[in-house]
């Protein structure tokens, strides 16, 4: 993975991307060219759902047109013409994180992703104790005087499932505090993950702080201790170059719908040997070899993870959307996005009464600013900036326990993307230095 800086000290040799390219690029974004209030759309929600390109569009709909069939269930033309770019979709999103074939398994979103883990995990203790598995297995088992640590930053899906974890094990959940400008407390994080931690779970960058925090640090920290290390990617797949093997993370999930594919698609990533012993979650059709009516036996990943009929079209259109991406260049997607997001920063701080959280204007982030406006709710700032044309994110962005570490309830949060230009940064300034009059706060 490429080392993750500011605009100033990014590889200069990395072709820059300015406001003419994106323009270009915003054309294949049919939903941005249309009025929002009778002003044009200016589309800083990619955070939470990011647009789509009409190239990914098409690739889901061609297959509906040209190859809609189960996978891996016929032998008729279109069933393994459909087998085949299914198939396809998962080594494309293979390369694009660098992990191999096996090693990437489709589900619903991350949440899904990160359910699927916990609950396998869960499955480890119960096979265990009814003397299912081998030894490897065994040792994945969590129970009581066991310990899962997170961080507290972590959004609610890389959170309740560990919460609920530790409930169904008996194991305790700890988590590692922030600092006040959200960085982690990393001499705390030494001391709170040691031989009791099973399960170090983290976010690579903060869907509200916009922090990138130091993977390979944490994951060294996580290892030394014999833990499992699980990264949370959903706001660094669709913005940095991710390379799963080179962070030596064991697990990681992502969502397409973050990186401009449809929704209902998304990515776990494990290293081959945990997944081909982990239980599965999910059970029934396409996941088994040999079926009798007192048990079953499981196929190795990853379709000992993919119960039933899969997300087909979706997979297809995820593997369009990271080849965008990859042809567009992720490094300077990265450089862009980090430039504008440092250009908000910069002008939310120069205006009264706005409190930015996360790193100060100069320090890394990915391209998001969430804020909050004194004496203004967070719901208000965001309706008076549709009544602009300017989409945003308001409330607790599914971290309840990192706004409440802040002393806030919700913030308003603008997350830029390729597709997005510095006037449309600016029109958003402009919007919010006029919010605290207009509500008269």
């Amino acid at each position: 993975m490429a080392v993750v800086s500011t605009p100033a000290t990014l590889e200069r040799a990395v072709p820059v991307m300015d406001n003419a390219e994106v323009l270009r690029i915003r054309n294949d974004f049919p939903v941005l060219n249309q009025l929002v209030n009778g002003q044009p759309l200016v589309y800083l929600d990619s955070g939470a759902t990011s647009q789509n390109p009409m190239s990914v569009i098409e690739a889901e709909q061609e297959f509906y047109e040209q190859r809609n069939a189960a996978v891996h269930r016929g032998a008729h033309h279109l069933a393994v013409e459909a087998t085949e770019v299914f198939e396809d979709a998962r080594q494309t999103i293979a390369d694009f994180i660098g992990a191999d074939y096996a090693e990437t398994i489709w589900t619903s979103n991350a949440t899904e992703g990160l359910n699927l883990l916990s609950y396998a995990l869960s499955n480890a203790g119960l096979w265990a104790a009814q003397g299912r598995g081998d030894e490897a297995l065994r040792g994945l088992a969590l129970k009581p005087g066991d310990e899962i640590v997170v961080t507290e930053m972590e959004h609610h899906a890389n959170l309740i499932p560990w919460q609920e974890l530790a409930f169904r094990t008996g194991a305790t959940l700890r988590y590692i505090p922030i600092e006040d400008n959200g960085s982690l407390r990393m001499e705390q994080a030494a001391a709170i993950i040691g031989r009791r931690t099973k399960v170090l779970a983290f976010t690579q960058a903060s869907n509200v702080l916009g922090i990138i925090n130091p993977v390979r640090e944490l994951t060294a920290l996580g290892h030394a201790a014999g833990a499992l290390v699980v990264l949370d990617a959903c706001q660094s797949a669709p913005h940095l170059p991710l390379d799963v093997k080179e962070l030596d993370v064991d697990f990681a999930v992502f969502s397409g719908h973050k990186m401009l594919a449809p929704t209902g698609i998304g990515v776990l990533y494990g290293r081959q040997e945990l997944m081909d012993i982990l239980p599965p979650f999910l059970t029934g059709g396409s996941m088994i070899t040999t079926v009798t009516m007192e048990r079953a036996e499981y196929l190795p990943a990853p379709q000992r993870f993919e119960a039933g009929t899969q997300r087909i079209s979706q997979a297809v259109a995820l593997a369009a959307a990271a080849n965008y991406l990859t042809e567009t260049g992720l490094d300077r997607i990265h450089r862009w996005e980090a430039e504008l997001g440092q250009r908000m920063v910069e002008g939310l701080e120069s205006i009264p009464g706005i409190r930015v959280l996360g790193p100060a204007a100069g320090k890394d982030r990915i391209g998001l600013a969430a804020f909050d406006v004194e004496g203004v709710h967070a719901h208000d700032v965001g309706q008076f900036l549709d009544s602009r044309g300017i989409a945003v994110r308001v409330g607790h962005h599914c971290a309840q326990p990192l706004h409440r570490r802040l002393g806030l309830t919700a913030t308003t949060r603008a997350s830029a993307y390729l597709y997005n230009t510095t006037d449309d940064v600016d029109r958003f300034l402009e919007a919010v230095a006029g919010v605290r009059a207009y509500f008269r706060a």
